[in-house]
């Protein structure tokens, strides 16, 4: 749907070849779920894919794809909640190459910079306007990541809905931005804008 160039979708297929974290952020029906699908294409197809989603929505095209959802028992239904951080925490055990998680809302943020920190490539949708936006999110509660853990996050796309030349709506990735570090001195962030949507 021309949401990317050529020249992004080459350079998102050499990130997650390269098994490199990355998040798909924007606001509410920019399209995050579509392109995180689409580039779901360039994982390895050896791999094996975990995803963890309170709505299944990904669809990914590997034959070693597992999918996990969680479950929420219906007021006066009996029967055990299984969370998406209980999902997450078990597809560590499972050994997977990737971990995709359909939106990080809560508690099963940190689990997946956890993730990241013992090697877990890790795929997310996320819902902020910016790198800044996102960074200040991720480190605030109710999600909590320590700030010295966000450069394990290395590739941040922001997709948002904007009115094109034509008058109409369409869905664009506006930037991707490589996080670089943080600064625990000047208590700061540092990333690298890559490709911006002119």
């Amino acid at each position: 749907f021309k949401s990317i160039s050529y020249a992004m979708g080459a350079y998102l297929s050499l990130v997650l070849e390269e098994g490199m974290n990355l998040f798909v952020a924007g606001e509410t029906a920019s399209g995050k779920t579509t392109l995180l699908n689409a580039i779901t294409t360039f994982i390895p197809s050896a791999y094996k894919v975990i995803s963890i989603e309170d709505t299944p929505e990904l669809q990914i095209p590997h034959k070693n794809w597992l999918r996990e959802v969680s479950k929420m028992s219906a007021k006066g239904e009996s029967g055990a909640d299984v969370s998406m951080f209980d999902l997450l925490k078990a597809a560590l055990r499972q050994r997977p190459n990737v971990i995709i998680i359909g939106e990080i809302r809560g508690e099963e943020g940190n689990i997946a910079f956890q993730a990241m920190q013992t090697g877990h490539q890790a795929m997310a949708t996320f819902h902020a306007s910016s790198v800044e936006k996102l960074i200040q999110r991720l480190t605030g509660s109710p999600i909590n990541v320590p700030k010295s853990y966000i450069d394990n996050l290395n590739i941040v796309v922001i997709q948002n809905q904007v009115r094109l030349p034509n008058g109409k709506l369409g869905r664009r990735c506006q930037s991707i931005s490589e996080i670089i570090g943080y600064d625990s001195v000047n208590n700061n962030f540092s990333f690298v804008e890559i490709f911006r949507w002119d």
